[in-house]
């Protein structure tokens, strides 16, 4: 919605890493060296680590379109909380293997067999595990292992992992670890922009998709953003999407730090009414899920039930404004000056109900088009 209305050739904060998009703060541009370092040593663990939200995924997919694919066969594995045995098998269908038996041995040995086949070749094989921090220590034991696989002298696995800063510090100081250090032979820590990277990083995709200064960025506007975010870009992303889609809803040529203030206050009743709404029996001490709290509620409303609603908030704000004026016109018509203190009470209470209607409406039609834009099948809704 927002990007026909700013004239925007596509949507620029968009929450899914995308290389297109990438950007290159001064602690990506060291990553970035590291991981050069360490993909031209060929063997090892190359470990990048970082906030949620930081770009480690977006630094990865920026770093596939730069590799040459007939030189490095590239398999991906996104973790959950894998053991050893587990993890063996993930990684072998990320290289597109089919293991006959499910045992760990078969698997191992196609996966030798794999990267044999591979060196032969000319290619290198690099394995990117991602969201390392849910690994088992079983597990991270059983990468190194994988990187025992030679032919000859020549290393036929390196590894690239990416994590938490929880994973980290797992690495740094966990015990049974510590042939896993020894191999690390690059590792970077990506940092959060700082308050010039925010701007210089909105602006940058901003004119990706055309913009031309519609919308116009307010006074103080950057700095509310960086104290919003911390500099994590996933939360600028965040709060940006949020406060275009208010803009337009709104029809504003300009974003300013209230609208900051009003996304980020929206943006923590949802995380509220969401806890609410999932949480456990109350002795247990689970975190709520992190699925967004619109994307449920809107799914499970059917379009009819939609239009109910949108109907029946028409009919009260209608029968409101009726009641306002018909107050306005009794106090008119007795020809006093000003109206008692009661009937001003209560018109400034419908007139705050009205608001509030107002509101909660604005905020509904908000989730339910960022709900019909998340997905490209949805959009012709």
């Amino acid at each position: 919605m927002y990007e026909q209305f700013y004239g925007f050739n596509s949507r620029p904060f968009q929450l899914t890493p995308d290389p297109e998009f990438y950007f290159e703060s001064a602690s990506h541009k060291k990553a970035l060296s590291y991981l050069g370092y360490g993909l031209n040593q060929g063997e090892g663990f190359i470990v990048i680590t970082g906030e949620v939200g930081a770009g480690k995924s977006t630094l990865v997919a920026h770093l596939m379109q730069k590799i040459d694919r007939n030189a490095l066969t590239v398999g991906q594995v996104v973790t959950s909380a894998l053991d050893g045995e587990e993890l063996i098998h993930v990684a072998a269908q990320s290289f597109g293997l089919e293991v006959e038996g499910r045992d760990k041995a078969s698997a191992l040995g196609a996966i030798e067999s794999f990267l044999q086949n591979e060196a032969r070749a000319g290619r290198r094989c690099l394995l990117i595990v991602d969201e390392c921090q849910n690994l088992d220590v079983t597990a991270l034991e059983e990468l190194r292992m994988l990187s025992n696989f030679q032919l000859g002298s020549h290393p036929l696995l390196q590894s690239l992992l990416l994590g938490q800063p929880e994973f980290r510090s797992t690495v740094a100081h966990h015990p049974d670890l510590d042939q896993l250090r020894q191999r690390i032979i690059a590792s970077h820590h990506l940092e959060a922009l700082d308050v010039e990277e925010v701007e210089a990083y909105i602006t940058h995709r901003l004119d990706h998709v055309g913009w031309q200064g519609r919308p116009a960025l307010g006074e103080g506007l950057l700095a509310a953003i960086y104290d919003a975010t911390d500099g994590i870009p996933r939360r600028v992303n965040q709060i940006m999407n949020r406060m275009l889609l208010l803009g337009a809803i709104e029809e504003q040529d300009e974003l300013t730090p209230a609208m900051v203030a009003a996304v980020c206050e929206e943006m923590l009743t949802d995380t509220a009414k969401g806890a609410k709404s999932e949480a456990p029996a109350p002795v247990a001490q689970e975190t709520a899920p992190t699925a967004p709290v619109a994307d449920r509620a809107i799914a499970s409303v059917p379009a009819e039930e939609v239009a109910a609603l949108l109907a029946e908030r028409d009919a009260r704000t209608s029968e409101l404004e009726a009641a306002i004026s018909d107050l306005q016109s009794a106090t008119a018509s007795t020809g006093q000056g000003e109206l008692p203190t009661d009937v001003s009470e209560a018109i400034a209470r419908i007139e705050a109900r009205l608001e509030e209607q107002e509101q909660s409406f604005r905020h509904v039609v908000g989730m339910l088009i960022e709900w019909l834009e998340e997905d490209a099948s949805r959009e012709a809704a």
